[in-house]
């Protein structure tokens, strides 16, 4: 009786090592479950942050560009296509947001007079309609596109950027009288030009055409500051002003 109960306590504590060898292994395994379950969990938060800065940076750079601040850069030559570019963008805009501020950033060597004046009184169409329109140049506003930088409310210049104010000039072909009545017409054109600019600035009439006759005439920024022509200089180094 006596070896039998030691064989049989053998063979529980053999089975009690083997449930407790178990149970040891079941608890690994489940530790294990429970850190992959962590490292997952972990792995997609992470991901899932990856995305969402992601998202927030693509957000961000569209925000910056120059389409949702009502930024308009215009550059090239004005003629019929780049003014109906310029128009058929800024009405978008002023639908979308009626009471919008909008800037128009001039880098043109001018061009089209007819068209230039077309998208100038544009301009003070949306300033009577409320907008609030900020034009300025860089690298240069010249003939059209130096009248057009007169249009905004606020205008400003780059320290390195040139106005270049001249003449108006037409191609007169055909008959003497065709000829005579387009230097009639060419001259009321240099009146309103005259206008403008003695209107926006500290310029008479007779300084314009003084500097402007059989010549270009280039203005710097400073000039420009000095004869209220813009309302600000921009990107002028701070040394420059010692």
């Amino acid at each position: 009786m006596s070896e039998e109960k030691d064989e049989r306590t053998k063979e529980e504590l053999a089975a009690d090592l083997k449930l407790k060898d178990a149970e040891a292994k079941l608890k690994e395994a489940e530790a294990l479950k429970t850190e992959a379950e962590a490292s997952k969990a972990k792995y997609e938060a992470h991901e899932a942050e990856i995305k969402h800065l992601e998202v927030r940076q693509k957000f961000d750079r569209q925000r910056a560009e120059d389409e949702m601040n009502y930024l308009y850069r215009f550059t090239g030559e004005v003629s019929g296509s780049s003014v109906s570019r310029c128009m058929k963008k800024l009405t978008e805009w002023t639908r979308m947001d009626p009471k919008c501020d909008i800037e128009i950033v001039f880098s043109s060597p001018g061009g089209s007079i007819i068209d230039g004046f077309e998208l100038f009184d544009f301009i003070q169409e949306l300033r009577a309609k409320g907008h609030k329109v900020t034009t300025g140049s860089l690298g240069m506003a010249a003939s059209m596109a130096g009248i057009l930088l007169m249009a905004g409310d606020v205008r400003w210049i780059g320290h390195q950027s040139w106005m270049m104010i001249h003449r108006a000039a037409f191609g007169a072909y055909g008959k003497t009288y065709e000829i005579e009545d387009e230097v009639k017409f060419v001259r009321r054109i240099e009146e309103r030009i005259l206008d403008i600019f003695t209107h926006r600035s500290k310029l008479t009439k007779s300084k314009i055409k003084r500097n402007w006759d059989r010549k270009d005439w280039w203005l710097s920024a400073d000039e420009c500051l000095n004869l209220d022509l813009v309302d600000e200089i921009r990107g002028k180094m701070p040394e420059m002003d010692k």
